[in-house]
């Protein structure tokens, strides 16, 4: 049987070796039909059979992605696999690894893998998002019991065309998943270039969760394949105790909040996103993070703004390019803030998950958070007895989630705002003290009333 040849087995042969191979005309035609980049052209999409199964067939310079003749229902998102360039404050810097000079856009000092947005866009314009991701990737929600469609496409990757990864969308947490959509792909399609597939999600379980890439997930996860999503209870739009927006069917509006803003953890180990942009293989053995991250922001860039629209369904765009938070070019492609914002007296819901490697302990100063939810579960024993609790510290581990509120106090009535610092108390995890390249935001609280209604998170 034919061994196909993959990276790792490419990047052990020798120089000497490598050359003789090439030397040889067979083998140097089978290395271009192996790792040479796919051209890709938009076609049509009239010839699809249904979904979810993936398209048929297709040469090599077609990518099938014409939604309006497709064959299935739309998706209600429509996302991609590429790579691309994310900004990290140059210091404290890691030479030769970060800045990253590999860069081709002196804005940007960090390679990643990633998703990005094709929702809504014409079909001329998909290709152009090709080495376009973002970080994280969009964040989405919906209503328990409700179908979701998410469509996902392949696009390749600009800087390393030698590297012909498959990609999935995997709903992390979601319990009694159908294999067929979870997107492990030993168990599930993956999605090659040049291909697509749509995800069909469906829960009963409200909660916070995550996604990822699970093909070579050491590397995609690491590399900036990661988002998360909400799924609403069905108790929203119901007046209890004033509330009509909730993080569980709690039944009795302990879990109803005013504001959510939700917070992914991740890290960079600048050494890997340097080998990746520079065609070497890192050993994952020798992890050791240099920034970590806040919704794919470092401190002090965690108070910068969100883009003009974080809900995917609405994007904001220039053309084809992301919108820019006002006055940060460099933030094109991170557009998530994290900065907390909320008017005195009100309950603020924080949806904490961490997609890194490592064990954080997110710390809110000056603030006491309830703890009312963990992995997507309501914390309320089999009896209804209340177990959720108090604390200004939660210690939350690699591919968990918490949901905590908060209840803003009085305004000191000095300055527009009172400001409480929300950290990672691990020494490396914000910057080694400084806060640089750290995981840290501010928790602004204004006078009463002097914030207009939260139209949709993280805003």
């Amino acid at each position: 049987m034919e061994k196909k040849i993959t990276r790792r087995n490419f990047l052990k042969l020798s120089g000497s070796a490598l050359a003789a191979a090439a030397g040889s005309y067979g083998v140097a035609n089978y290395l271009h039909d192996v790792l040479w980049p796919v051209q890709v052209k938009v076609t049509s999409l009239a010839d699809l059979p249904p979904a979810p199964f993936c398209g048929p067939p297709q040469s090599t310079d077609a990518l099938l992605v014409d939604i309006a003749n497709a064959a299935e229902p739309l998706p209600d998102l429509f996302f991609a696999g590429t790579d691309g360039w994310i900004y990290i404050p140059p210091a404290p810097g890691k030479a030769p690894y970060h800045p990253d000079m590999a860069s081709p856009d002196p804005n940007f000092n960090t390679y990643i893998f990633g998703f990005t947005n094709l929702t809504g866009l014409d079909t001329g314009d998909i290709i152009t998002q090709k080495n376009q991701s973002q970080l994280p990737a969009p964040m989405f929600w919906f209503p328990q019991d409700t179908e979701f469609r998410v469509r996902l496409t392949n696009l390749g990757l600009a800087q390393r065309p030698d590297l012909i990864d498959e990609h999935t969308l995997h709903f992390h947490g979601r319990r009694n998943v159908i294999p067929f959509f979870d997107g492990e792909p030993t168990t599930s399609v993956a999605v090659p270039i040049g291909r697509f597939f749509t995800y069909v999600f469906k829960t009963n379980m409200p909660g916070t969760y995550m996604y990822h890439c699970h093909v070579e997930e050491v590397e995609h996860v690491h590399l900036g394949m990661t988002g998360m999503i909400f799924v609403t209870p069905a108790q929203n739009g119901t007046n209890i105790n004033g509330f009509t927006k909730f993080a569980y069917n709690c039944g009795d509006g302990s879990t109803g909040y005013d504001r959510e803003f939700p917070m992914l953890l991740t890290e960079v180990w600048a050494e890997a996103h340097w080998d990746f942009s520079h065609v070497q293989l890192p050993e994952w053995s020798d992890y050791n993070p240099d920034y970590y991250l806040l919704n794919g922001r470092s401190y002090p860039d965690t108070l910068a703004p969100n883009a003009t629209s974080v809900d995917p369904k609405n994007m904001a765009r220039n053309g084809t390019d992301l919108e820019p938070p006002a006055g940060r070019p460099d933030l094109k492609h991170q557009p998530y803030s994290s900065l907390v914002t909320c008017n005195a007296g009100e309950r603020v819901l924080l949806r904490f998950a961490n997609l890194g490697y490592a064990r954080q302990s997110m710390s809110l100063a000056g603030i006491k958070m309830r703890v009312v939810g963990k992995d997507a579960t309501l914390l309320r024993g089999r009896d209804g007895k209340d177990l959720s609790y108090l604390t200004d510290t939660i210690s939350i581990g690699p591919g968990e989630s918490f949901d905590v509120i908060f209840e803003a106090p009085p305004h000191s009535g000095s300055g527009s705002y009172d400001t409480y610092l929300l950290y990672n108390r691990n020494f490396n995890g914000v910057g080694n003290g400084s806060g640089q390249g750290g995981q840290m935001t501010e928790v602004r609280v204004y006078p009463g009333g002097s914030l207009g209604p939260q139209t949709q998170p993280l805003t």
